[in-house]
């Protein structure tokens, strides 16, 4: 096997995916062939590679910090939760099955040879793999048939470092309750602690970290301060839809944040252009009076959609429509804004049929087929207002769903899909309603086409008697780039490398 390290946690949301990216980073920078690695991951966020099956993202941001295309092998198995007690399972890109916990932690076992595989196969073709667990080691509830922290070390025989979040508090009990729940074997492949998130004077902190060094026994290789990083977050618990833009900003966009959203990585792009404010509507909010209202996508769109009607947030919606605003849906949001919607297999869930928002003359049939594709195209619509002139942009992204959707009224399609996985073809896609305010698509990643993104938001400046405005950035790839650089800088400015170098080298 080629030399591995992996980065393991003290729970979710410590910084693993971010911390798993710096060093891919790093060591491409350093001259080694680098690839990201995570057995399991658990998330709604995930994305199609270009032979059309399915990751998760954080796993592709990971690839893009090593500077390579991402590959399947990176993430082998994806839980994406259709219920509070089930989740659909994806391996190897493809749909598997729905499966409550128990179920699956059975079905654990068998995965474990074809896990080895598969990384044995991937890191032949690299110099160093970096590898992120998930959650906490010390779930030891879960350490029976474990796939993803020290099960999965094992697996690929890597030492292991510690990540602890200082800014939740608690950091020197978290650091050390976990070595303690470990047994023997585990405790010996940790190599070092990491200390993430701090905020404050180092010298205030240090005699704290030797008392941690002297009851851990190993030793603490870093204290990376905390930082504003603009790179995709992981999954649903991340702090995104807390965060407040500044108000001060000339177009206000309001994304709903829905049960089950998906693929919220789709609006991360906004991030980059100086007269946008973002605002996520949360359980129990109201939508205030945005610009632009978008729809994200939905792993059950049917009972998100009863979640808007039963909040009282699809009646606002309407009002918002009423006032002629730019409403936009993304894949479920898309479903939901058309006429009906029908489910005859129980694909979804257990209702068969359901009316929509109605503002799209659609309908949607959900089928047992999931589509998983990157497409490149064109947009088709030519009209006023807030699409004018944006005929002809060229677009790509991907897609992800159930549902097949087709036009039965008087709106017309948005765009036309030119590329499907490398393959030439033209189909019609997406709709937009007569008034041309309402406009829905499958095409995650839509908004990172960012000559599309800019005509659009120019369009809303001027309905608003302001001046168009360029870009601050030619694409959102090229800002990415920027944000690992600055990522993988401070680490590196805050971790003792040669330390992580005479881990990796010497193992376990």
């Amino acid at each position: 096997m080629k030399k591995s390290i992996m980065f393991q946690g003290t729970g979710s949301g410590v910084g693993k995916s971010l911390i798993t990216a710096a060093f891919c980073r790093i060591f491409k920078d350093d001259g080694y062939k680098t690839v990201p690695f995570k057995s399991q991951n658990m998330a709604l966020n995930s994305f199609i590679t270009k032979e059309g099956l399915e990751m998760g993202r954080a796993q592709v941001f990971q690839a893009e910090a090593a500077r390579i295309e991402p590959d399947v092998r990176m993430n082998p198995i994806l839980l994406k939760p259709t219920t509070d007690k089930k989740a659909q399972v994806i391996f190897k890109g493809k749909v598997h099955k729905n499966m409550d916990a128990q179920e699956y932690h059975k079905f654990k076992p068998q995965l474990e040879n074809m896990i080895k595989e598969i990384y044995e196969e991937l890191t032949s073709e690299y110099d160093i793999c970096v590898l992120e667990g998930a959650g906490s080691p010390a779930e030891i509830n879960l350490r029976e048939n474990d796939i993803v922290n020290m099960g999965m070390a094992k697996l690929s025989n890597s030492p292991v470092v510690l990540i602890g979040d200082i800014d939740k508090g608690g950091v020197f009990a978290s650091l050390a309750g976990t070595m303690m729940l470990l047994n023997e074997e585990e405790r010996s492949r940790v190599k070092g602690v990491i200390i993430n998130k701090f905020r404050g004077d180092i010298k205030i902190l240090e005699p704290g970290l030797k008392m941690l060094e002297d009851i851990i026994k190993i030793p603490v290789l870093g204290v990376i301060p905390y930082s504003d990083i603009n790179i995709e977050d992981e999954d649903s618990l991340s702090e995104i839809f807390k965060r407040r833009s500044k108000s001060n900003k000339e177009i206000n966009i309001e994304v709903l944040y829905l049960p089950h959203v998906s693929n919220f990585t789709d609006f991360n792009v906004f991030q980059t252009q100086e007269d946008v404010n973002v605002r996520y509507v949360l359980r129990g909010e109201s939508i205030g009076n945005p610009d632009i209202l978008i729809i994200p996508g939905s792993k059950n769109t049917i009972e998100d959609l009863i979640y808007l009607r039963e909040s009282g947030i699809e009646e606002e919606i309407k009002a918002l429509h009423k006032k002629g605003k730019l409403i936009f849906g993304i894949c479920g949001g898309y479903q939901m804004l058309g006429k009906k919607l029908y489910d005859p297999k129980g694909v979804e869930c257990g209702i068969k049929e359901i009316d929509g928002i109605g503002f799209l003359d659609i309908e949607t049939v959900f089928e047992d087929e999931k589509v998983t594709t990157q497409v490149k195209g064109i947009i088709e619509y030519e009209g006023s207002g807030y699409l004018e002139g944006l005929k002809g942009c060229n677009i790509e992204g991907y897609e992800i769903h159930m549902g097949r959707s087709k036009l039965c009224g008087e709106s017309v399609y948005f765009d036309r899909i030119n590329e499907r996985l490398g393959k030439i073809t033209s189909d019609l896609e997406g709709a937009v309603n007569s008034q041309g305010n309402v406009v829905g698509t499958y095409i995650h990643g839509i908004f990172d086409n960012i000559n599309f993104t800019r005509k659009l938001l120019n369009n809303v400046r001027k309905s608003k008697g302001l001046g168009e405005i360029e870009s601050s950035v030619e694409s959102f790839s090229e800002f990415k780039e920027k944000e690992y650089n600055k990522l993988a800088n401070i680490v590196k400015s805050n971790v003792d490398m040669n330390k992580i170098y005479e881990i990796i080298e010497s193992g376990v």
